[in-house]
């Protein structure tokens, strides 16, 4: 079973370098990019350039596109033009774009001047695509082969380009003259295939799974899993292939996108740099922003419980669930946001299903706030029958109250929640943007209205 060498500590690769270069070649041998990677994370950008341009060319262009090699850009940023073009070029065409996308307009300015014309069009025409888009994760170096080829003209074309090839997944079947794509053929299916047998006949031949350079990198990732593939193509308005899109840029776009999601879930703005290397006022530019929304918001409830200020003083006891009515309806709103903000991810609902979604989620809000209140009308009975808390001679109808604003707070809790995705999608805002807090904000308020409206019906001649 082959094994690895321990990764050296960050420290030790700067020691090694300053001594014997076959020694230093030698240390690196028998580690994994990955694992040099991890150890140049822990070196300042200076040193880690140091040690990129030691490496073996192959080894430190492997290193460069490491994923988890953090700070890349500040590491490109150190390099001298001589080591840093050629390194750049031979990233693969989606990589070179993930970079310059990073990189400070002053370096991306000197980079491009050193790079070869062919790379730099390539990157003017790549980066013209928005990000989030197919065209802005593509690469270009796919395998294209004419319809007129055989079997064994393409496993001989692949066995003197393939090594040029990011991936070769699939072969690319183009129309002979008008170069559009007409076929796409496993490789798996290439090599079972007879010499002799035309790429046309290769495959059962069905219509390709294709995307436009402007789909949403959300939809690819759909079409990826909803069809099994390793890689899609990019096609433009004519039909010809202009790259593909393939699997682990996907997961890299989604990682990134549940990132910003899961920050916005939290109530603030997305940050695009990892939490120890974004600046202090970044921070606070980031959060503060949705912070004032929800404080703001949260004032709505102050002045809710003030319009009530004399129901609370008539029956103190009512005060005592304001906690318990409000959290539970935020609750419920929050777990209604993320079923439909999930669903609408995956596409399993639309915007033409929010009635559909509404009819489901008003009898599951009662039935759950049925639940709830049963527990919270039995707690309160059995705390007074044993004697721990004296909640008076209307306990009762203390319990009862309690019971009925649950029933109608966690209900329109579960209502708010789920449809407020469909209201932020509608007016063209980011569905991930109703996060929990702010669900939790807008069922505070609404909350008080219905718990002081029901304990005024159930208590009124009573306490009230």
């Amino acid at each position: 079973m082959p094994t690895t060498r321990p990764t050296p500590p960050p420290g030790e690769f700067l020691y090694l370098l300053a001594g014997d270069a076959d020694d230093f070649v030698a240390a690196c041998a028998e580690l994994l990019p990955a694992d040099i990677a991890e150890s140049l994370n822990d070196l300042p950008p200076d040193g880690a350039a140091r040690v990129l341009t030691a490496l073996p060319f192959h080894v430190a262009v492997q290193v460069l596109d490491e994923p988890m090699l953090e700070r890349r850009e500040e590491l490109v940023e150190h390099l001298p033009d001589a080591a840093a073009a050629p390194l750049v070029q031979g990233l693969s065409a989606d990589q070179q774009v993930r970079l310059f996308r990073q990189i400070k307009e002053g370096d991306r300015a000197r980079l491009l001047h050193v790079l070869d014309a062919p790379t730099r069009e390539q990157l003017a025409r790549l980066m013209s695509y928005p990000p989030q888009s197919a065209g802005g994760l593509m690469t270009t170096e796919f395998l294209g082969i004419p319809s007129t080829w055989t079997a064994l003209d393409v496993r001989q074309h692949i066995a003197s380009v393939g090594r040029a090839k990011e991936t070769v997944y699939a072969v690319y079947v183009l129309e002979q003259g008008t170069q559009r794509l007409v076929r796409v053929t496993s490789l798996r299916e290439v090599i079972m295939a007879d010499s002799g047998t035309s790429v046309m006949d290769i495959g059962e031949g069905r219509k390709p799974v294709t995307v436009t350079p402007l789909t949403d990198r959300e939809e690819v990732a759909r079409l990826i899993a909803r069809y099994n593939l390793l890689a899609i193509p990019v096609l433009d308005h004519q039909g010809h292939i202009l790259g593909i899109v393939t699997v682990d840029d996907v997961i890299d776009a989604l990682i990134s996108e549940q990132t910003e999601d899961v920050q916005k879930f939290g109530g603030m703005a997305a940050v695009e740099e990892p939490y120890l290397d974004t600046g202090f006022w970044e921070l606070i530019r980031k959060r503060a922003g949705w912070l004032c929304v929800l404080f703001l918001g949260e004032m709505l409830t102050a002045t809710a419980m003030g319009f009530f200020e004399h129901e609370i003083s008539r029956a103190v006891v009512l005060a005592l669930f304001i906690p318990l009515i409000i959290s539970s309806g935020g609750n419920s709103g929050s777990q209604a946001t993320s079923l439909v903000i999930r669903a609408m991810a995956v596409r399993e609902v639309t915007l033409a299903d929010w009635w559909r979604v509404a009819l489901r989620e008003l009898p599951t809000g009662l039935t759950l706030g049925l639940i709830l209140g049963a527990i919270g009308l039995a707690r309160i009975e059995l705390v007074h029958g044993l004697g721990w808390y004296d909640y008076g001679p209307h306990h009762l109808l203390i319990g009862i109250t309690v019971a009925a604003a649950l029933v109608g707070v966690v209900a329109f809790g579960s209502f708010a929640g789920s449809m407020l995705p469909f209201i932020l999608r509608r007016v063209g805002f980011d569905p991930a943007s109703a996060s929990a807090p702010f669900v939790a904000t807008l069922v505070d308020v609404t909350g008080l209205v219905i718990y002081f409206s029901v304990a005024y019906l159930v208590l009124r001649g009573t306490l009230l």
